[in-house]
């Protein structure tokens, strides 16, 4: 499904981004079980992997990635809380939809993904084909500042490392319109450190790497009170990340990215947080 909303000039820039991204470090780790995710990784890892068999080393540092990008996914899906079956929830910034797949997986419920890429979305809805899902599980062209979906259709909305590319007033506005009342957001991100002062040079090359812009701390908490979304939980995942940085440097799949990701997570200009709030 296309959802017929006028692209801005930049909303065309980031659908051309994102149709042209072929990169190994989503495609061979979505490989590995069928799940496609867009974001980065938590927890330990298995440090032994880097002493494997030559000929096997490379594929277990892909299997161990893809581990850890699992287990992010997971631990936003368990902020969502309880999610009936009968229930609605979105994928705002879907990619190629792994985290939708795996929510749906947890709840039954039915779910909606939405991204800017035709590409993205016609890739995730053959993979919800191949799961045997594709009538729950439904990824759609669109803008998710304007979905065009029901307001108060929705018990549940997420944006897995997606905030990035838009305006965070306009966003949770759209979010709180389509949420039921006591209905829950989440989103991991990550965020520049106001205590540390202005955007740090590493974080302006993660911009720019991923034509993205990257808000401040306190905007995400300013935005959601603007917008009655009261934050329930609060988690700081950078401790948790920077060893799937530290891994992903390590691999066939590195990018030259890991170096700011690394600087910044470790000097503090750089955060990576869970924020969960309700729609009251």
């Amino acid at each position: 499904m296309t959802i017929s909303t006028e692209p801005s000039p930049y909303q065309n820039d980031i659908a051309r981004y994102w149709n042209d991204e072929e990169r190994p470090v989503n495609l061979r780790l979505g490989a590995v079980d069928g799940l496609y995710h867009h974001h980065y990784g938590i927890g330990d890892v298995n440090w032994s992997v880097l002493e494997a068999n030559p000929a096997e080393r490379d594929q277990a540092i892909i299997d161990e990635l893809h581990r850890l990008e699992s287990a992010q996914a997971e631990l936003l899906i368990d902020s969502l809380g309880y999610v009936a079956p009968e229930e609605r929830i979105l994928d705002a910034g879907c990619g190629r939809g792994g985290t939708s797949m795996l929510a749906h997986a947890r709840f039954g419920c039915h779910v909606d993904g939405v991204t800017l890429s035709s590409k993205q979305a016609a890739f995730a809805n053959e993979q919800a084909k191949l799961g045997g899902v594709a009538g729950r599980v439904a990824f759609h062209v669109g803008n998710m500042l304007d979905t065009g979906f029901t307001p108060g259709a929705y018990q549940a909305i997420w944006n897995n490392e997606s905030t990035m590319y838009v305006d965070l007033m306009d966003l949770f506005a759209a979010h709180s319109r389509l949420l039921k009342r006591g209905g829950r957001y989440v989103t991991i991100t990550g965020c520049y450190n106001e205590v540390y002062g202005q955007p740090s040079k590493a974080v302006s090359t993660i911009n720019a790497h991923y034509e993205c812009n990257i808000h401040g701390r306190s905007e995400y908490f300013r935005a959601m009170a603007a917008n009655r979304l009261t934050p329930v939980q609060v988690l700081d995942l950078t401790p948790q990340t920077i060893p799937y940085w530290e891994l992903r440097a390590k691999s066939s799949v590195a990018t030259g990215i890991e170096d700011p990701f690394l600087s910044s997570y470790r000097d503090g200009s750089f955060q990576y947080l869970l924020i969960a709030a309700d729609r009251i």
